[in-house]
């Protein structure tokens, strides 16, 4: 389950993502136009140590991207390639934000979902000790199975940045749709799929695959 706070970050998410996104190479829209949130699902950390937050967003008349995004304490030690800003969340302090296929922590929460056949986490606000759920916008589904034994991700060794991100770690190599839904083809491997709010059919949003 993912713990969620009443809280700013300034700057906002958004806007991160309005600097940061038209330096991608992956990035199709225009490098004006506010960005604005399609859906996003979350990733449990085990270790509770680190945000990870998967969004869709878009702009202007450009297609949907996906952008997973990890939220750390502290800076990842080389990984500064792929930070995409700090800002300062009014519960926690300085976040570190990065573009989670630089992250361990993401491809880790990643293979795990796909491999078992798992889903998003669920997202709650606790307050005075009551909690409350908040409602998903989209839906997630790895096509493995329940039980399924998941190889440890300690390592990111290389990623290839492009409209099919690629991640080379020390036990799997992963792949992510940055633009779900733009004719990729199907890759092969066990995938997660999502759908959300006007594309209530299941597309590959992720893929691993053994070393």
């Amino acid at each position: 389950m993912a713990l969620l706070h009443r809280a700013r970050l300034h700057p906002a998410k958004l806007e991160l993502l309005a600097a940061w996104l038209p330096g991608r190479r992956w990035y199709r829209g225009p490098s004006s136009a506010d960005v604005l949130r399609v859906a996003g699902f979350r990733f449990d950390d085990p270790d509770g140590a680190v945000g990870i937050e998967t969004m869709l967003v878009g702009a202007g008349a450009g297609p949907v991207h996906q952008v997973p995004l990890t939220y750390r304490d502290a800076p990842l030690p080389g990984a500064d390639d792929w930070l995409v800003g700090t800002a300062e969340h009014t519960v926690l302090g300085r976040r570190w934000v990065y573009d989670g296929c630089g992250d361990p922590a993401y491809a880790s929460a990643l293979v795990s979902a796909i491999l078992t056949g798992g889903g998003q986490a669920e997202e709650f606000f606790e307050s005075d000790g009551v909690r409350e759920v908040r409602a998903p916008s989209m839906t997630v589904t790895g096509s493995g199975t329940p039980g399924t034994a998941v190889p440890p991700v300690q390592v990111i060794r290389r990623v290839v940045e492009d409209a099919l991100t690629t991640i080379v770690t020390d036990t799997v190599e992963l792949t992510v749709v940055r633009r779900p839904g733009s004719g990729h083809g199907d890759l092969p491997g066990a995938t997660l799929t999502g759908t959300w709010p006007g594309q209530p059919s299941p597309l590959p949003l992720a893929y691993v695959s053994m070393r």
